[in-house]
């Protein structure tokens, strides 16, 4: 059955200084989402990316989110790192905070928290990470929804706690046999018209076809592509326009 609604979000801000990664200017994708996940400093971003993503956030009345990462500027945070459970969310909170005060500096509140890259895929098999980072969160922001996979341990902490989560759909990613996504370094092409209907069909029939041919069922509440993959801009734009053509309004999702 057809959703009337979904949200649509983009990891992105992810340059440094005079350096940025990927060819869409976060100036044409943000009237195309409805949520950002800002990076906030130790895979990409710095204070002055982090600011104008706050006042652009703003301007298109887009969920501003915080993306944050391992520190690993050099590797884009897509390398995992050994740290303890307690040493890692710390690194969250501090990413957190740093995008909460550029936040409220333009008047608004941060929307959700995701991982980056290979903490996102950490915490999604390491539950002793997720339960600290709910828990963490429970305190400090108990009403911050989580951006996670369905297939995770971060999604199966979270309702546990009673912490409010969003399941994503990959839009640029391919999905194996358990539903979870498949991992990618460095991002692939794609042909902007099939991940549109890649995502129509998850949103209509709430299936993927996976990497071995096989259909696998998904549930989510958010598609996300990615800022870096080649073409995002009409990436974003084929899957908003096809989403709309189905009669699915593209939104945030309800607090």
């Amino acid at each position: 059955m057809t959703r009337a609604s979904i949200d649509l979000n983009c990891d992105m801000g992810e340059g440094f200084g005079h350096w940025s990664y990927g060819d869409a200017p976060d100036e044409d994708l943000m009237p195309i989402i409805s949520s950002a996940n800002v990076a906030t400093g130790f895979h990409a971003g710095d204070p002055m990316i982090m600011d104008r993503l706050a006042g652009l956030a703003r301007e298109h009345d887009v969920g501003l989110g915080a993306h944050p990462a391992y520190r690993d500027m050099q590797g884009f945070g897509r390398r995992a790192i050994a740290a303890s459970s307690e040493e890692l969310v710390n690194d969250i909170l501090y990413q957190v905070g740093a995008l909460d005060i550029f936040a409220r500096r333009h008047g608004i509140a941060l929307s959700h928290v995701k991982p980056h890259g290979a903490l996102y895929m950490t915490a999604a098999k390491d539950r002793a990470l997720s339960e600290k980072l709910i828990e963490a969160l429970q305190v400090v922001a108990p009403n911050l929804p989580i951006f996670c996979m369905g297939v995770s341990e971060t999604w199966e902490v979270a309702q546990a706690a009673g912490h409010p989560a969003r399941r994503e759909f990959y839009a640029d990613r391919e999905y194996d046999a358990s539903g979870a996504i498949v991992f990618a370094r460095k991002a692939p092409s794609f042909e902007p018209a099939a991940l549109a209907d890649k995502c129509v069909r998850a949103c209509v029939e709430g299936k993927v076809t996976c990497i071995d041919g096989h259909d696998v069922d998904v549930a989510f509440e958010s598609i996300c592509f990615h800022s870096d993959t080649p073409g995002a801009r009409d990436i974003g734009r084929a899957i908003r326009d096809a989403l709309e053509a189905e009669g699915i309004t593209v939104a945030r999702p309800a607090s």
